[in-house]
């Protein structure tokens, strides 16, 4: 691999870990409860998913955990717009961007390590 697709997956890596973290953070806040009730969903769910995009982009920015915390990120986020379509609420691509940039650092990151 060379030093500059390097560069571009450690960009695209921290980029997508560390805005899904602020975003997950947002969503815990209790100001993002009120919104929610209005998918009439229990809240118990804004939680999950919060919680699972919380602990998927932390096990993304860590080196040996890329790949745990890619797949974590892209089952809390298709749950999110499993959720979004079932309410009606249309406005899921950017999710369905977040999934695609996780896979795509999943599958270019070198997996070797030392040992």
């Amino acid at each position: 691999m060379t030093d500059r697709k390097k560069c571009a997956l450690t960009a695209l890596q921290w980029t997508l870990g560390v805005v899904i973290l602020i975003e997950a953070v947002l969503f815990l806040l209790p100001s993002a409860r009120h919104e929610f009730t209005r998918t009439h969903m229990p809240n118990a769910v804004r939680e999950v998913l919060g919680w699972g995009e919380v602990v998927g982009a932390v096990l993304f920015l860590i080196p040996r955990t890329i790949a745990s915390g890619g797949w974590l990120l892209i089952i809390i986020l298709a749950l999110a717009i499993a959720v979004h379509l079932l309410h009606g609420m249309w406005n899921a691509g950017n999710l369905l961007i977040y999934m695609a940039a996780a896979w795509a650092v999943i599958e270019n990151r070198e997996t070797k390590f030392a040992g």
